[in-house]
């Protein structure tokens, strides 16, 4: 049998592993018989050098094997399916989607991680609600899929046991951003769950991780493709994250977005969003004809209330009071009678008259964190009730002196740096110089034709960057059935 040095040689010098050799280190990994030292160098190898696609598919096979593979009823087949974002500000989608796919006959066992950084953690805004509890058995999760049709779960300690070793030690040795170490951290996962179907959002713009359409587009291909090596049916879809997702950023004050979006009141960026991945997932899993009959499902399963049901039914099979429940979700409650309130909330001024041109997500999601929204360090601890709400849209007119940002904080109170950086987060400028918000999607269907929702009537490829810049979010669908086709976009 090869011996690890001669494995991290052959990867150092820009060797293909074999199956075989993948397997060797998982195995290594899992059953601890590896040096930290060995494992970190393992991963600058692989940072520097890149693998082939079968060596990621079969690191992420080898990953999901390393532990607990759950298993599901019979007759369950077919409706298992999930969601992934790779991180944003304000971020809330899961919170409306999982309730939505339940309530329209899918299956959505959702193992969700905590924030780092400035992005959000989906179990991070969950355990903002009294008594709701996060961790869960295999055995509690069939239950509740059983009696609700959706569960919101960190990752069980039996789930992919290799993750965990490799996750930590990837951030400790600055290789968290190696492609085939990303694939192999998500999809892994995913498969473990014996998911039918599932839909990636990947993010890019000034408040991504990845900063340009091209790098996303290159991971979510690579994830979409490992993500059918492994028998799942995968779509990705690349969506911009420059300003925030809906009006609310930070733990408590998404929460209460997120109700009032399962009460048919939310933000029109966020319902696209929830639209556009559930109509994929309800699409794959042969539950609708076609992505516009999705779409229509998803929204009324949210606008009539039946993801709110869900929701709340949700809440109680995870430990949150019946009451508490009820409360949250009725019609014209007090969030802040159940959710915690800052101690301090003050609201900042424009400076000048003028059109919001932009809202710099990153800016604010960096100044939440320090002020206690998010955590450093895996494990420490997040300030429930810090966070910001948007007083004002992008193409909304506005006169000197008028509120556009409300902070929540607690003591200390922002430094006058972190409020001048706040207040830099918003552009204004005239009516000519706004960025029209429009949405565009490139849809493949069985004759590789793209479908385009835009206000414009032809787009191809020498517009695209044009598209990219006028945009404040974009979707891009990848199918895992064909490739990438840029020739042919219609209205």
């Amino acid at each position: 049998m090869t011996s690890i040095p001669d494995l991290i040689k052959k990867k150092r010098d820009g060797g293909v592993l074999s199956d075989e050799e993948i397997k060797t280190f998982i195995d290594a990994v899992t059953n601890g018989t590896i040096k930290d030292c060995q494992t970190g160098a393992m991963l600058m190898a692989i940072w520097q050098k890149g693998m082939v696609q079968q060596e990621t598919k079969t690191l992420t096979k080898e990953m999901m094997s390393s532990g607990e593979v759950m298993s599901w009823p019979k007759e369950w087949a077919g409706l298992m399916v999930d969601k992934h974002s790779t991180g944003g500000v304000g971020d809330k989608v899961s919170l409306v989607l999982a309730p939505a796919l339940a309530a329209c006959g899918c299956k959505v066992p959702m193992i969700s991680g905590r924030g780092l950084a400035h992005t959000g953690g989906t179990l991070d805004k969950l355990e903002s609600i009294p008594g709701f509890n996060i961790h869960q058995s295999a055995a509690n999760i069939l239950e509740i899929l059983d009696s609700v049709g959706c569960c919101i779960v960190g990752q069980t300690g039996t789930l992919v046991p290799a993750d965990r070793v490799l996750y930590a030690l990837r951030d400790a040795t600055s290789t968290v951003d190696s492609l085939p170490l990303i694939a192999g951290s998500i999809i892994s996962k995913k498969g473990a769950e014996s998911l039918s179907a599932l839909v990636l959002d990947v993010k890019f713009g000034q408040a991504a991780l990845y900063k340009d359409l091209d790098s996303a587009r290159e991971l979510a291909q690579l994830l979409v493709d490992v993500g059918k090596g492994l028998g799942i049916a995968t779509a990705a879809v690349l969506s911009r994250m420059d300003s925030t997702i809906g009006q609310c950023v930070g733990n408590s004050l998404e929460v209460m977005e997120s109700l009032e979006t399962l009460k048919g009141n939310g933000p029109d960026d966020l319902m696209e969003l929830v639209t556009t991945l559930g109509s994929q997932l309800l699409k794959m899993t042969r539950l609708v004809p076609d992505l516009s009959e999705g779409r229509k499902k998803i929204s009324d399963a949210v606008i009539g209330g039946a993801a709110l049901s869900k929701f709340q039914a949700m809440m109680e099979a995870q430990g949150v009071a019946n009451e508490t429940a009820g409360l949250l979700c009725s019609a014209h409650t007090d969030y802040f009678s159940v959710l915690r309130k800052s101690e301090h909330q003050m609201e900042l001024k424009t400076c000048s008259d003028g059109v919001v041109v932009d809202v710099d997500g990153l800016i604010l999601a960096e100044v939440l964190h320090k002020l206690g929204a998010g955590r450093s360090t895996p494990g420490g601890p997040v300030n429930h009730s810090v966070g910001a709400k948007l007083l004002v849209k992008l193409g909304q007119r506005v006169k000197k002196g008028e509120s556009w940002l409300e902070l929540h904080y607690e003591d200390p109170a922002p430094s006058p740096d972190q409020t001048k950086r706040l207040q830099s987060a918003l552009t204004l400028g005239t009516q000519e110089t706004h960025k029209q918000r429009l949405w565009w999607q490139k849809l493949f269907s069985d004759t590789d034709h793209c479908f385009c929702s835009v206000n414009v009537s032809f787009i191809n490829r020498d517009v695209m960057k044009l598209i990219k810049d006028m945009t404040d979010q974009q979707l891009l669908i990848l199918s895992n059935k064909k490739n990438l086709n840029s020739s042919c976009f219609q209205t």
